[in-house]
């Protein structure tokens, strides 16, 4: 391995290990050569290997310094050829991302909140995008500390996104919320998913028991939307962006935080999904859909460990 490389690979090791934390100032060139044996031109050389993969950055004559993102990039940098492995939601935000990273991300498993967070915890995948309310009220990261004991838990916010009831151009039935699903025809999804999960919260809330709810139970938020469309459904429940193109009006209910919930080793294989949700393009296409707040999309949040 080149010297230059060397170098980098080290303060790189570093940096993901947490000795060097993001805003951390290097040593200037020349002292740091000679700690390291090596020539000036090597340590520039390492400085801007580092800078062009997002490690640290070099701004005119000061010092270099850790990256506010330098523990994501450093990772991977270490491990470049690695795939992540995403379970999780079924969302048309999620798979326009998808779409953008290519093979960098790869789907494995069923879809769902609750089955994704099942493959996380096994170890089936490396991370998973959920959108669960706890009963304490917040989103998410109950369920990610908890899931990912021991194993550095982080959450990486992508979206919030407006979910509510698709109903029949001109809402013939009159839905104006949960509490009118009592005697109509629901289309749901199955058991597992988030928004599954959000229905029966809503009900309970409204004085409907889940149990006293009829209606097909469908794999997707397009099948629901379909069933709606096709009269075959009152009503479903899902994002406002499934309501496009298929002549169905939309009763707002709930702002939800979408979520990828994932363990520190997974960081690096991350960075793809990280750098896309970023990019105004993406953002841009995201909003088209309708129904999605990008605010804080790609935010990290480091979360306590519930050991």
């Amino acid at each position: 391995m080149s010297r230059y490389l060397e170098i980098g690979t080290e303060i790189a090791r570093r940096i993901q290990a947490g000795e060097l934390p993001a805003g951390t100032e290097l040593p200037a060139v020349r002292s740091y050569a000679q700690e390291t044996g090596a020539t000036s031109s090597t340590v520039v050389r390492a400085y801007r290997y580092l800078a062009e993969a997002g490690v640290i950055t070099v701004a005119d004559r000061r010092r270099a310094r850790v990256a506010s993102d330098g523990v994501i990039a450093a990772a991977r940098l270490l491990e470049a050829d690695r795939v992540f492995r995403l379970a999780g939601s079924d969302d048309p935000a999620l798979q326009l991302l998808l779409d953008h990273v290519g093979p960098a991300v790869a789907p494995v498993g069923s879809r769902g909140s609750f089955h994704a967070l099942r493959a996380l915890g096994r170890g089936a995948a490396d991370g998973a995008a959920i959108h669960l309310r706890h009963r304490d009220g917040g989103y998410n990261a109950p369920f990610a500390r908890a899931l990912l004991r021991g194993r550095d838990p982080h959450l990486l916010h992508l979206w919030r996104r407006e979910q509510g009831l698709l109903v029949p151009a001109g809402n013939p039935k009159g839905i104006t919320g949960p509490a009118d699903l009592a005697h109509s025809l629901v289309a749901r999804r199955e058991p597992g998913a988030g928004t599954r999960v959000l229905l029966e919260q809503l009900l309970i809330s409204h004085g409907v028991r889940p149990a006293d709810v009829a209606g097909p139970e469908l794999g997707s938020h397009l099948e629901v939307a379909l069933a709606v469309a096709a009269g075959i459904a009152d009503a479903g429940l899902g994002p406002r962006a499934g309501t496009a193109g298929l002549g169905l009006d939309f009763v707002p209910l709930v702002w939800e935080s979408f979520d990828l919930a994932l363990g520190g080793a997974a960081l690096g294989a991350a960075r793809p999904l990280l750098t896309a949700v970023r990019e105004p393009e993406v953002r841009t296409a995201i909003e088209e859909l309708g129904g999605y707040d990008l605010s804080r999309a790609g935010t990290l949040e480091r979360l306590a460990d519930g050991r």
